[in-house]
């Protein structure tokens, strides 16, 4: 009797482990079966701009809707991390997320697990809504996400710096509309800065490296850089990916640890260094305002437009960050309301006052006196009108993972760059990932 009592309660002890393993994924619809606010689960980087959305919306909301955030932060994982905690949660129809935010590189891939947004937001509903980030989300006519905010390629500059030389005023006045890239080098060497780190970029094999490329595409020709496909064998491309690698290898007006750079590193190293210049994106100074230990020095960084190509014209790649809804939510219309939130001027506002990040409300960007108060804003605006995207295509990602091993293998010197289109164009055929 006691064998058969000890084998019943195995038998429900184990049973009810099964069921709470098939029962956590279910936890998120479990709380929304409870009486109470629609709780919706949004998945992103959840900074304290993000944050401040999030509260302003459940207080406005209170009772009915209650948004959850799920923080997936840039400190802990990756951009491509990310991608694939996505990818896998989505694919499995999971309760876990009903918003979530993707770089506006991966809607064309995560389209699949997303809600047609057409019928939620008419066209008229985004007429305030700046029409290069509305431009990446869009696949195959369809709205499929709708822009949280957009990102402006950009250089910054130590301002303490350049005022040491008598005409500082000036060249700075020169930076803000874009010197060229021998203007650069000629810099380097009024300022004494040969064998020293003066222009950092993004050179780890990862997406920053590939914006950088498309940047030296497109400062010597924008529409070398095709909507539908990597431009790897064009000359424009070849010419490129010279100067990157030139700038390391043989100008050595960046250092050789920039092949490890993300966008962290690099400003770290701009700074612990005192380097002149660094590439980089609309948010750094207030990100690395509570982080940075030397506030000093934050505060005689200065903005200025990227280099270009003597022959070309300045230009930087957009990035940003789209919001999208997965089509297993059971919350949609909850969804919605918070997404039509974010594009709010008083959401737009926490987001750019608070996280630094660009508006995607044209309402703020054409108010005068706003734009007067935020001049960084002012200057960004005047970017955001030379933009450019990279190509919108489903498998962009492995694309892109494939051609930055070999541009930052090219900036190590471990290949001639006259290599990376030919190597990489065999890895893609052969359908390798990144990494073999």
């Amino acid at each position: 009797m006691i064998r058969r009592v000890l084998l019943a309660l195995g038998f429900v002890g184990i049973s009810m482990l099964v069921l709470g393993v098939l029962f956590f994924d279910r936890i998120p619809a479990l709380l929304n079966e409870r009486p109470g606010p629609r709780r919706v689960f949004f998945a992103d980087n959840i900074s304290t701009a993000h944050q401040a959305v999030i509260a302003r919306f459940n207080e406005l909301h209170r009772g009915r809707i209650e948004v959850v955030p799920v923080n997936l932060p840039f400190t802990k994982f990756s951009t491509n991390e990310r991608k694939e905690l996505l990818a896998r949660s989505l694919r499995t129809r999971s309760d876990r997320i009903d918003v979530f935010a993707v770089d506006l590189i991966w809607v064309t891939r995560f389209s699949k697990w997303a809600e047609p947004m057409d019928r939620h937001f008419p066209r008229e509903s985004l007429a305030t809504t700046l029409p290069q980030a509305l431009e990446s989300c869009t696949v195959g006519g369809s709205l499929m996400a709708i822009p949280l905010y957009v990102d402006i390629g950009l250089m910054y500059y130590r301002s303490d710096i350049i005022r040491r030389l008598t005409d500082g005023a000036e060249i700075e006045e020169a930076l803000k509309r874009s010197i060229t890239w021998d203007e650069l080098l000629a810099l380097r060497d009024r300022l004494g800065y040969r064998g020293r780190p003066f222009y950092i970029f993004q050179g780890k094999a990862y997406e920053g490296l590939i914006c950088n490329y498309f940047e030296h595409i497109a400062t010597q020709d924008p529409r070398a850089v095709p909507r539908d496909s990597f431009p790897l064998h064009s000359a424009v491309a070849g010419a490129a990916l010279e100067r990157m690698v030139r700038l390391v290898r043989q100008d050595r007006v960046s250092p050789p640890d920039v092949v490890d750079y993300d966008e962290i590193r690099g400003y770290t190293a701009m700074l612990d260094s005192d380097a002149v210049f660094v590439r980089g994106w609309p948010n750094f100074l207030e990100s690395f305002r509570s982080t940075y230990a030397d506030t000093a020095k934050l505060n005689l960084v200065r903005i200025a437009a990227l280099p270009h190509e003597p022959r070309g014209s300045p230009a930087s790649v957009f990035g940003g960050w789209n919001l999208m809804i997965a089509n297993s939510s059971a919350n949609k219309e909850a969804a919605v309301e918070f997404v039509r939130f974010t594009q709010s001027v008083e959401a737009q506002k926490l987001l750019m006052e608070i996280g630094g990040y660009i508006p995607v409300n044209t309402r703020l960007l054409e108010d005068a006196g706003y734009m007067a108060a935020h001049p960084t804003l002012q200057f960004c605006k005047g970017l955001i009108g030379r933009g450019v995207h990279r190509p919108a295509i489903e498998d962009y990602t492995r694309v892109s993972d494939i051609l930055s091993l070999y541009i930052n293998r090219a900036l190590r010197g471990e290949i001639p760059p006259g290599r990376v289109a030919e190597l990489a164009a065999e890895a893609i055929r052969s359908n390798r990932t990144f990494r073999e």
